[in-house]
């Protein structure tokens, strides 16, 4: 069984790691969320996280977004493509949010997995030539 830990290889950190991914130009956005996402040749997904102070002015709520996505992402990583993911929050959410932000999250990775399964096939020699 894969183990469920956020691992220091599961983050991006880097500035240049954030601004690959941004202008790399693909994205999906839904109400709460904007996710931005790069295909990388690691074997596993990588996530960041932009919460900004115009969102969220004090900074236990925008710790609080990051914790969420940050937990969401832990649980689902094996299911994950092997993209990097910043995850940008483009409205405020609390508690009372949680399962809103959970299908939102669900449904964004899903689109992502399509997307990033497509480009590997187009990509990849077809057994058959």
């Amino acid at each position: 069984m894969p183990t469920l830990r956020f691992k220091k290889q599961a983050k991006l950190i880097k500035t240049d790691e954030f601004s690959s991914v941004f202008n790399f130009r693909k994205r999906f956005s839904a109400k709460f969320l904007v996710v931005h996402y790069q295909p990388n040749t690691t074997f596993h997904p990588r996530l960041g996280l932009v919460v900004g102070k115009k969102i969220a002015k004090l900074a236990v709520d925008r710790n609080y977004m990051r914790r969420v996505l940050r937990e969401l992402f832990r649980i689902q990583q094996h299911a994950i493509n092997h993209v990097d993911l910043v995850i940008r929050v483009q409205k405020k959410f609390e508690k009372e949010d949680f399962v809103q932000i959970k299908q939102e999250f669900d449904a964004l990775m899903t689109k992502i997995n399509q997307r990033t399964q497509m480009g590997r096939q187009l990509n990849s020699p077809s057994l058959s030539e």
